[in-house]
C-alpha cells in the first residue's frame, strides 16, 4: 500500500541515471485541469514511476498511475465512481524538435531547467486516461430512456418534392 506523497517537481536526468523509481501518492484535489473537466475529485492517485536511460540513450520514464473519480453521468450529471488506470512511456527532452525524433512508442515530456513537473505529468495522463463517456446503468439513472426522446417522429403526409424538379422546367423537359 501507498502513504508516500511525491513531490511536485523531481530532477528527472538525475533520477534516470540512477535508475531511480518513485513511488507514491498525489492528491486529486490539487489538479486543477481534471476538476475543471470532470468536476472537484477528493481521494489519492496512486503513480509508480520508473526513471531510466534505454539502449539508443534516451531518457525515459515508465510509468502508471490508478485512480478512483467521480466522474458525471452524461444522462443525468450525476457523479458515478469509475477507476481510472493508465500506463505510460515518456521520453524527456529539452525542445520540441527534440520530441519530433522519439519513436512512435515514447510521449515526449518537456524538461526545463532540469526540473519536470511532476504533478502537471501525472494530470496529463490522468485526463488522458478518462472514458470517453459515462453512464449510469438504465436502472439506476435518474433520466429515463422516455425522457431523452421527444416522442415518434411524425410520418410525412406527402412525399418529399425533387429537389431538381425546377432545374427540369428550366431546360423545358417535362
Amino acid at each position: 500500500m501507498l502513504t508516500t506523497r511525491l513531490p511536485d517537481k523531481v530532477e528527472p536526468y538525475r533520477l534516470a541515471a540512477r535508475a531511480e523509481r518513485l513511488a507514491g501518492l498525489m492528491s486529486l484535489d490539487r489538479f486543477e485541469r481534471l476538476a475543471e473537466q470532470v468536476g472537484a475529485q477528493s481521494g489519492d492517485c496512486r503513480v509508480w514511476l520508473e526513471f531510466g536511460i534505454d539502449a539508443q540513450g534516451r531518457r525515459e520514464i515508465r510509468g502508471r498511475l490508478e485512480a478512483e473519480l467521480q466522474l458525471p453521468c452524461r444522462r443525468c450529471l450525476e457523479p458515478l465512481a469509475q477507476s481510472v488506470a493508465s500506463d505510460f512511456l515518456l521520453g524527456m527532452v529539452t525542445s520540441d524538435t527534440l520530441a519530433a525524433d522519439l519513436p512512435g512508442t515514447h510521449e515526449p515530456v518537456l524538461v526545463e531547467n532540469e526540473q519536470l513537473n511532476l504533478l502537471e505529468v501525472v494530470e496529463d495522463e490522468l485526463i488522458l486516461s478518462l472514458p470517453q463517456v459515462v453512464y449510469h446503468d438504465e436502472a439506476h439513472c435518474r433520466v429515463s430512456r422516455d425522457q431523452l426522446s421527444s416522442g415518434e417522429a411524425p410520418e410525412p403526409s406527402e412525399p418529399a418534392a425533387n429537389p431538381f424538379e425546377v432545374l427540369r422546367h428550366l431546360k423545358g423537359k417535362k
